[in-house]
């Protein structure tokens, strides 16, 4: 069954359409390379503007914190001289000095000095609750005492208030550089002016600054929650646990969050802290892609503008090649005899010429053929025999009429495959498979088979049908059709003739052997039983001596009668000669064998003719044997038979004897 493709499909794949699909696809191809070509050099242009731009300004805050630590170290340093100073004024002199530069507490939340042991002296404000606290065992402590130098502590929780603070802290030396305490100013996280620049800095919608110390421990994030917790570990991101370790630079990695972003990190060695600045990626390129997405609406725009001028120059470029269509279908309908183009296209006028050209050696090509095929027609039409033509599927083309004569139908004409259904069911499952090994061998098709024709009558038909081919090629068949009935039949009653007695209709002896020897064969290859009888008649030849070979004809006629009723109908009877009968029972034991013997006996007796007033009546001596094994010779069955039919007789007639296996 043809496949129809819808008619809008049916417009694309036209030249109009595909050349109008061509363009669109090159202006798409275009166009999206100019949009890829923008896309990647704004987004390089962006990323190398926006890693300048945090170059600086994380430079910036770097450097401003750096200064703020140093600041706040030095006046610590100052104020410690001062209180060394005073030392011999006792510990009230170091809370009065404390008050005394309540100023520093703009640079901290609050300021505590220590003795060597690192208990709280004085404390500045809440000297009540700071006054006698033991630091001893805090890090910052330890590390000041060991080194002498001034320290910016981890972040801890306050004791006095229990919240997260630094520390900053210096020593207190005495003569000998010998430790006496530390003076330290604490610097709340949360709140402190410490960081206080960064929450007013603002780096886009969602940029952001963060300081974190070298151990891993966020000091400032504009989400609050994130102070104290672990920055991500190295398979999260790899550039901020190198900036952990000393590194500077600029990179892409994940936020926590974990979307990316672009990120730098400097270093602030005096408190070994790290300054980290951060721009979202989607931030830094939503502008790019807002002016991509509008570009390519008006791309898209530009383009639905642009359709309908392109369809229409392409139909005034294309209105000679459907000119030139229309001519050639003309041409085909036989309503001109060539095409006229008037066109400056030089290439379609190149392909209206060799069609012209071509239809002139075509039209002359198809007179050839017209009268071959006509001369072939003739002949055909006049051939005394049944011709037919098929094509390479098998399929009936042509029959002359001598074929449909023959069988009363066009198959020709008909659904394709319909002659099979005509041919003898017996026959029709051999001819198809012959005529399909034929098709895909190329072998000639040679057989008989038999046909009904219209009206019902039984044909026998001798079909020869052989392969035509041109260079190689397959074109078809061509086959001739012999009626053969007339013969068949002759065949076959000669073959009935050859087989059967003409008097009783019997099988004869030749006819009978052969079935013999077919029961035998399948004794030795299946062990199907089968059993022999063999009987002539009792008292026959007074029929003949008395009442003449008429008579005794008439009689053997009626006996060949009365036996064939008396077996079953897969039982082969057979008139031997001369009164000598013979029955063959396939599929049949002796049990079964005597039980048809007893009938037939009872009903021979019945059978009569009558001479002058006389009857006579005849009787069976009949002998039966069985296939036994190590037979091989219908013969030697044929003489097991015979021999208990003559002892019937001896023992008196009109009996039933079984040759009993003496094996």
């Amino acid at each position: 069954m043809p496949f129809h493709l819808p008619s809008y499909l049916r417009r694309l794949l036209s030249l109009k359409g595909r050349l109008m699909m061509g363009l669109i696809a090159t202006w798409a191809v275009v166009m999206a390379l100019l949009l890829g070509f923008g896309w990647q050099t704004g987004h390089r242009l962006l990323e190398d503007s926006n890693r300048t731009h945090l170059r600086y300004e994380t430079r910036l805050i770097a450097d401003a914190l750096t200064r703020q630590i140093e600041s706040r170290l030095e006046a610590l340093e100052r104020l410690a001289g001062r209180l060394d100073a005073g030392r011999h004024h006792g510990d009230a002199y170091l809370l009065q000095e404390l008050q005394h530069n309540d100023a520093l507490l703009e640079w901290f939340d609050g300021m505590l000095v220590t003795d060597a042991e690192g208990t709280v002296l004085a404390g500045w404000p809440g000297n009540d609750v700071l006054q006698g606290l033991e630091l001893g065992e805090r890090d910052y402590f330890q590390h000041v005492k060991a080194f002498r130098e001034p320290h910016v502590s981890q972040p801890i929780l306050g004791r006095a208030r229990g919240i997260p603070v630094v520390m900053f802290v210096v020593p207190r030396l005495g003569e000998g550089g010998a430790f006496r305490g530390l003076v330290g100013g604490a610097v709340k996280l949360h709140g402190g002016g410490l960081f206080s620049r960064l929450d007013r800095l603002r780096l886009g919608r969602d940029g952001f600054a963060a300081v974190m110390t070298a151990s891993g421990t966020i000091l400032y994030h504009p989400t609050r929650d994130h102070i104290l917790d672990p920055v991500p570990d190295a398979d999260t991101n790899p550039w901020l646990n190198l900036a952990l370790l000393g590194w500077e630079g600029e990179a892409e990695g994940p936020l926590l969050s974990g979307d990316p972003a672009y990120q730098a990190y400097r270093q602030i060695w005096p408190a070994d802290w790290i300054v980290g600045v951060a721009l979202p990626k989607a931030q830094v390129m939503a502008p790019l892609e807002a002016w991509v997405s509008r570009l390519g609406w008006r791309v898209l725009l530009v383009a639905g503008l642009m359709l309908p001028v392109i369809s229409w120059l392409l139909w005034l470029i294309l209105r000679p090649l459907f000119r030139l269509e229309r001519q050639i279908e003309e041409v085909g309908r036989g309503r001109r005899s060539r095409v006229t183009l008037d066109t400056r296209m030089h290439e379609l006028q190149q392909v209206a010429d060799a069609f012209n050209r071509v239809e002139v050696e075509r039209s002359a090509a198809l007179e050839r053929l017209r009268d071959r095929q006509a001369f072939l027609d003739a002949i055909l039409a006049s051939s005394p025999g049944g011709m037919f033509v098929t094509d390479t599927a098998g399929n009936i083309t042509y029959m002359n009429p001598s074929l449909v004569e023959l069988t009363g139908y066009a198959f020709s004409q008909r659904p394709q495959g319909e002659w099979v259904e005509h041919i003898h069911p017996d026959d029709r499952q051999s001819a198809l498979d012959l005529w399909h090994h034929s098709m895909v061998t190329g072998e000639d098709f040679l057989q008989q088979y038999r046909l009904y024709r219209r009206g019902g009558d039984l044909l026998w038909l001798e079909v020869h049908a052989s392969r035509v081919s041109i260079d190689g090629r397959i074109i078809g068949f061509v086959g001739t059709v012999k009626d053969i009935t007339e013969r068949r039949e002759e065949e076959a009653l000669r073959q009935w003739e050859a087989e059967h007695d003409p008097l009783t209709g019997l099988l004869n002896r030749r006819g009978f052997e052969r079935r013999l020897e077919e029961a035998l064969a399948d004794w030795r290859k299946t062990a199907t039983p089968s059993v022999l009888i063999l009987f002539d008649l009792d008292h026959f030849k007074p029929v003949n001596d008395e009442g003449g070979h008429a008579l005794g004809d008439e009689l053997l006629r009626r006996i060949g009668q009365v036996v064939a009723w008396e077996v079953r109908r897969s039982d082969h009877v057979a008139r031997q000669g001369g009164d000598e009968f013979g029955i063959l029972l396939p599929s049949c034991t002796l049990e079964q064998a005597q039980g048809i013997a007893q009938g037939l006996r009872d009903a021979v007796s019945e059978v009569s003719v009558t001479h002058q007033d006389k009857e006579y009546r005849v009787t069976l001596s009949l002998g039966i044997t069985s296939f036994r094994e190590g037979d091989q010779r219908v013969a030697a069955v044929m003489e097991r038979a015979d021999a208990a039919s003559y002892a019937a007789k001896r023992q008196g007639r009109n009996r039933i004897v079984v040759e009993a296996d003496t094996a």
